[in-house]
């Protein structure tokens, strides 16, 4: 007698879940997946996970509802498993839902990486962080200019931010600006791309990671993967890089699954030190070498670059800053708030009073945002509500410390500031040190090779 299929619902925000679904029930005959739900973005949920992606098992798709109707979905379709599968959430959240799942009649499932990673024909450095918004971009950066200093050619890939058209998303591949406007990107996605090709780099994201991986290696040297969220690799790492923010101390040891890029860590980076409190370094370090005592500590700062600093001194500022690092992230300052009291600003300007549309929904949610404008843009109405807030803001300046110029995106009717900044380390061994040992160790530079002397 033929087996019957477990039902699942895999619990996710359009990317770990699609990923998990791909490497682990995809053409699995002992499971049905009848549905996904969705958290943290907008305008997931009402959507399919299409059948071109889904396979034979699942001819029309797979629904994706709100995660808020988990309860309702597990007993309508009676599931026996509910697959958790998002990132950047607190233990104590990670087990309310687990409670929910229970409560509900189901078990709680928590996937891990010997069931995803998929494995490379390349080298592949990952870079991964213990929160959103730590620094894992910029150091992904500066790897990607170590690796490039030997020569080597590598390509970057991007944990998924797929909010559009899935099956036009399975494989994209970005290496110019135009790229980021054939593939429609939202601001979310620009910040993580534009970055990158602006220097001269390819990225790739999408879907299917399998897929995208196996486009990636015809061109690459070696593999970086640049996690999103604090989410694990999707792609076995043979150096991983974790990046740990000493303005939030306690946080490596308390997200899920944050504390397990840390434990995973071959090498992790303290950021932001120029910036942060000897008491939250202390916490970190101490917390490092707690759980991962064999790992490279690498001290770094985040110096800023502020390509109008006269525009600030004195003046009114709306200052701007990436979205889910103040959301999902919980951070209330950023590069742009940093430089507008470094350089001396007058005031900050609650952007609350002038928000419009979805933005005054985010503030709802996320009361505890700081006295700045997070850039969210996951849709055009987002992105409309966003220009239509800066418009209406009664400032001198806007201080933009994304890290695109939202002023190419966006019309802005006011004096604009841009804020860059990139990881600089602090002592030895640096990062291009230890890329320059790994490549030595597999015999991809020469001994004595003298670019990181």
């Amino acid at each position: 007698m033929q087996q019957k299929r477990k039902k699942v619902i895999i619990i996710g925000a359009a990317g770990r879940d699609f990923h998990n679904f791909n490497t682990y029930f995809r053409g699995n005959e002992q499971y049905n997946v009848v549905a996904f739900t969705a958290a943290l973005i907008p305008d997931i949920d009402g959507r399919k996970y299409p059948a071109e992606l889904a396979g034979d098992l699942y001819p029309g798709g797979i629904p994706i509802h709100s995660q808020d109707k988990l309860p309702k979905l597990i007993k309508e379709f009676g599931v026996n498993t509910c697959a958790f599968s998002y990132s950047d959430v607190s233990y104590q959240e990670v087990m309310g839902v687990a409670s929910i799942v229970h409560t509900a009649g189901a078990d709680f499932l928590l996937i891990g990486p010997g069931e995803t990673m998929i494995k490379s024909s390349k080298p592949v450095i990952a870079v991964g962080a213990v929160r959103t918004g730590c620094g894992k971009s910029q150091t992904s950066r500066r790897i990607i200019d170590a690796l490039m200093s030997h020569g080597i050619k590598v390509v970057a890939v991007r944990h998924p931010m797929p909010y559009g058209n899935l099956v036009a998303q399975k494989v994209q591949r970005f290496a110019t600006i135009d790229d980021l406007k054939k593939h429609h990107c939202t601001i979310e996605e620009m910040e993580e791309y534009e970055p990158h090709v602006s220097r001269g780099n390819i990225i790739y994201a999408g879907v299917d990671y399998e897929a995208i991986l196996r486009e990636a290696e015809k061109e690459a040297d070696v593999i970086l993967w640049d996690g999103g969220n604090n989410d694990f690799p999707f792609y076995k790492p043979d150096l991983m890089v974790t990046v740990v923010d000493p303005h939030r101390p306690g946080h490596e040891l308390n997200y899920y699954p944050g504390e397990t890029t840390l434990r995973m860590a071959n090498i992790v980076v303290i950021n932001k030190m120029d910036s942060a409190g000897p008491e939250g370094i202390q916490t970190v370090r101490e917390n490092i070498a707690r759980v991962n005592p064999s790992a490279f500590v690498i001290d770094g700062a985040s110096p800023l670059t502020v390509d109008k600093p006269e525009l600030i001194r004195g003046k009114r500022v709306l200052v701007v800053e990436d979205g889910p690092t103040l959301t999902h992230g919980h951070m209330t300052i950023g590069a742009g708030t940093v430089a507008a009291q470094k350089f001396g600003a007058a005031e900050l300007v609650d952007p609350r009073p002038y928000a419009v549309g979805r933005l005054q929904e985010t503030f709802r949610i996320y009361p505890g945002i700081g006295t700045l404008l997070p850039a969210m843009g996951y849709g055009e109405k987002q992105i409309s509500d966003l220009e239509a807030t800066i418009r209406g803001t009664e400032c001198d300046t806007v201080v933009i410390g994304t890290p695109i110029d939202l002023s190419r995106v966006l019309r802005i009717d006011k004096p604009v500031v841009k804020v860059q900044y990139e990881l600089q380390e602090i002592g030895k061994p640096s990062l291009c040190d230890l890329v320059c040992d790994f490549l030595k160790e597999r015999k991809m530079v020469k001994a004595d090779c003298g670019n990181c002397k």
